[in-house]
């Protein structure tokens, strides 16, 4: 996925560039790339910045694996830097505009398969609500059939080779990505658009963005939301142990194909449930070479994403220990702050033991119990 985020938005009327104007106290960079993380699967992220912003955006992205390369004079020449930066074996690409800040990650979704499922490029779009006129300076001319019409939006999807392809021929400058490919020959489909896919373009537009996201603040308490993660792992005395995102000296370690830090694993299945995201299961798998070995924190910043990005914020997450071993309370307060500020919300961690009953109970391993609130964002 290709965010460009190198215009300067003069129409916008603001002193930075447009991708770094705040909306609701975050900038329209870090908005769009929530919606990059909240996509069903991984993807490689390519930001497009101005020179004098590259700082600027890897600090915001900062937890995120964005490559961060710098724009063109135009459009057409900030996408195709993005292109030399995409790794050979990517196969589909996205190009988004940072502008269209309140996207849904489900538009991703949707463009994507289409391009998969077609083997041509995709682009969302919406169908022409208001009646269309030809005009000559102020004459008008005739009435244009808005059947015929739609009014495009990004992500613009293509198969890699043939985009790349088609940027190395261009000749022209084009408006969007979709007219550069259809110039070289390609077939370009349309897929269902969204509202909330709007450019921001004005004053105007900023503020109807600010007022959708304060509406959504104002209904917060009408969509409140309760999840809950269980995980257990078995001991395994040839691993170090690494609980609630900690290191654990002098104490055996646990099976997994990560890191097996079941209390972390546990909040992030909590935060999946709220949202109705699945579970770390389906989102993140168990056989990604990747995530060998992977501590909990990675898991947690992913999860947040995906929350924040299908429209919500965490309230507060409670996890409870369940084991002999180790012992929780000497370190509640350090697990409490650092699990806290990766969740960017109150995290709460009790412990207890199970009465020798049960695998936790004779030691063969530990389990977590999680509860989260989110409320819409």
């Amino acid at each position: 996925v290709i965010v460009v985020a190198a215009g300067q938005g003069t129409r916008l009327g603001s002193s930075v560039p447009k991708a770094f104007v705040e909306l609701a106290g975050r900038t329209l960079l870090e908005r769009s790339v929530d919606s990059v993380l909240g996509m069903a699967e991984p993807a490689q992220l390519v930001v497009v910045a101005p020179s004098e912003r590259l700082d600027k955006a890897r600090s915001l992205l900062n937890g995120t694996d964005a490559t961060v390369v710098v724009g063109g004079a135009t459009r057409q020449g900030s996408v195709a830097s993005g292109i030399a930066a995409l790794d050979p074996s990517v196969q589909v690409v996205l190009v988004h505009d940072a502008a269209r800040a309140l996207t849904p990650s489900s538009q991703f979704d949707r463009v994507v398969a289409q391009v998969r499922n077609s083997g041509h490029g995709a682009i969302p779009a919406l169908d022409v609500t208001d009646t269309i006129k030809q005009v000559d300076g102020d004459r008008l001319i005739s009435n244009v059939d808005r059947a015929l019409l739609r009014a495009a939006q990004t992500p613009q999807g293509f198969p890699a080779s043939a985009l790349r392809e088609a940027y190395v021929n261009a000749s022209d400058d084009f408006t969007d990505d979709a007219a550069l490919f259809t110039a070289a020959g390609h077939l370009v489909t349309v897929v269902d658009g969204d509202p909330l896919a709007f450019k921001i373009t004005t004053p105007f537009d900023l503020a109807r963005a600010e007022h959708i996201l304060g509406r959504g603040k104002h209904r917060a308490d009408e969509h409140v939301r309760v999840g809950i993660g269980v995980d257990v792992h078995a001991i395994d005395a040839s691993r170090p142990l690494w609980l609630g995102g900690l290191f654990w000296p002098d104490e055996v370690g646990l099976s997994g194909h990560s890191d097996g830090d079941v209390l972390c694993h546990a909040l992030c299945d909590s935060l999946l449930s709220a949202a109705g995201l699945g579970d770390l299961g389906s989102r993140f798998g168990v056989d990604d070479p990747e995530l060998s070995d992977a501590h909990g924190g990675v898991f947690i910043a992913h999860t947040v994403a995906l929350v924040a990005a299908a429209g919500y914020s965490v309230r507060n997450v409670a996890v409870q220990v369940i084991g002999n071993r180790p012992v929780i309370g000497p370190r509640r307060a350090e697990l409490e702050a650092a699990l806290s500020a990766l969740v960017k919300a109150p995290v709460s961690v009790s412990a207890t033991t199970s009465d020798g009953l049960g695998l936790t109970g004779r030691g063969e391993g530990i389990a977590a119990i999680a509860t989260a609130l989110i409320c819409s964002s």
